[in-house]
């Protein structure tokens, strides 16, 4: 937009992922006048440059994996993945996104910014030389990647620059044991590098059931992955067209020569160049404070949404979508929609995958209910010795006084579907008992829901 006075609209935008679009689109159509504003291509993370296009390259891990398990059961040779050629089928799913975001914003009628956006008071942004102020605004700007304070950070890859690769490295190292790393590690392995994962304590995969992150990490190791836990990251130099990454390893001296170094170790609320002191707008490392409703506890014309939020939900794209639902109704209503955060599915979508919902086993020991644990191993049950996954593990945890499902745990490539039945049973509140009983078709995942339930 060439617009060069100062505009005043009903609401302000900060961010065009899915929960600034959601907003912004909601209120629009009720005849607000809405402004949206992104520094980077619209359209957002998830879509361009998260889970979408790592859900890409992490299917094609996911057919040489599952290929492999049959080689030599009627499969007569493995799969190879050509970079290449699935970086170019990666691009068809992002290459047009801000385009056709730019042009949604246009066809709802709502005005688009490209900028840098700062408060420069409790309503007004500034974005380059525009002056804009907002009857209401909602920041939803995401996540960047935190500040790991070692010599040498500013050398490191970030996700976006992984999922742009056009040559895979022969040699990778991934810093942080989150999922982020870990999918990543899984792509790059299966796609033929040697790779590295460095964590720095011994519990990988800290919001996962710790019994099955030991089975995967098992598993990982099978395909070459190197895990170097306990290990600190001191410095990162250039050596030559690659890098070398120094540290301490349980105490000891860590060198590692590596073509490139990737950041996977968390991210943190995107509000360093919001000016949010100026805003009257509080924050803390969790993001911004806002109360139930989202809306920010110091401006009351101020709300956020989804990764920005310093709300009690996951940094998870439906958790956006949740939220920014109930900022559009609290908007357009009254603040009267509080976001419900029961039964949030996480999955790791290495190969087999890791999903977890609701408590851990932990949680539920310190809970005081009496509690049932379902530990399996399914690896020799039909639905998984016939596509031949090992391991093959469950964790579910029981209420044994009402038959309440309080949390599952999956390891299997059929991860991503059992915890979503799960999530129906736990959001709906059905019991044990009650899922247990519910019929799904034979041969599948679900036929087998009934063994994981027992009380």
């Amino acid at each position: 937009m060439n617009q060069t006075s100062d505009t005043t609209f009903d609401l302000i935008v900060l961010g065009t992922g899915s929960a600034g679009q959601n907003v912004a689109t909601a209120c629009r159509e009720q005849g607000w006048s809405v402004a949206i504003v992104d520094p980077r291509p619209f359209g957002g993370t998830c879509s361009q440059r998260g889970c979408d296009p790592k859900r890409v390259l992490a299917g094609a891990a996911e057919l040489i994996a599952r290929s492999r398990h049959f080689t030599g059961k009627g499969i007569q040779t493995e799969n190879a993945i050509d970079w290449a050629d699935l970086m170019a089928f990666k691009n068809t799913f992002t290459q047009g996104i801000p385009e056709s975001t730019e042009e949604k914003f246009e066809q709802a009628g709502i005005r688009y910014f490209h900028g840098t956006a700062s408060f420069t008071d409790k309503r007004t942004i500034s974005v380059g030389e525009h002056t804009l102020t907002g009857g209401k605004i909602l920041i939803a700007t995401g996540a960047r990647p935190a500040t790991l304070g070692f010599d040498g950070e500013e050398l490191l890859l970030h996700s976006d620059d992984f999922l742009d690769l056009e040559r895979l490295p022969k040699t990778i190292a991934f810093i942080g044991g989150g999922y982020i790393s870990f999918e990543f590690a899984h792509i790059a392995a299966e796609a033929g590098a040697k790779v590295h994962l460095i964590h720095n304590n011994d519990k990988p995969l800290k919001n996962f059931d710790p019994d099955l992150v030991q089975a995967l990490v098992g598993k990982m190791e099978e395909i070459g992955i190197t895990f170097h836990l306990n290990t600190q990251t001191e410095k990162l130099s250039r050596s030559g067209d690659g890098y070398v990454l120094e540290g301490k390893e349980d105490g000891k001296p860590l060198r590692l020569e590596c073509e490139a170094v990737v950041h996977g170790a968390g991210r943190i609320p995107n509000v360093d160049e919001l000016d949010l002191v100026t805003g009257g707008v509080d924050f803390d490392k969790k993001g911004v404070t806002v109360d139930e409703y989202l809306r920010s506890v110091s401006n009351p014309d101020v709300y956020a949404a989804g990764d920005v939020s310093g709300s009690p939900g996951l940094s998870l794209t439906p958790i956006a979508g949740l939220e920014s639902r109930a900022v559009a109704a609290n908007l357009l209503k009254t603040d009267s929609s509080k976001p419900d955060y029961t039964a949030t599915p996480s999955i790791a979508f290495t190969y087999p995958m890791l999903a977890s919902i609701g408590m851990s086993e932990a949680q539920a020991q310190a809970s005081g209910k009496e509690i049932k644990v379902n530990l399996l191993d399914m690896s020799d049950w039909y639905t998984y010795k016939r596509v031949g996954e090992k391991p093959s593990m469950a964790k579910v945890i029981l209420d044994k006084s009402d038959g309440t499902i309080l949390g599952a745990h999956i390891l299997n490539g059929e991860a991503e579907h059992l915890i979503n039945y799960f999530a129906i049973a736990m959001r709906q509140g059905m019991t044990a008992e009650q899922l247990g009983d519910t019929l799904f078709g034979y041969p599948t995942e679900g036929s087998d829901m009934t063994y994981l339930l027992e009380l």
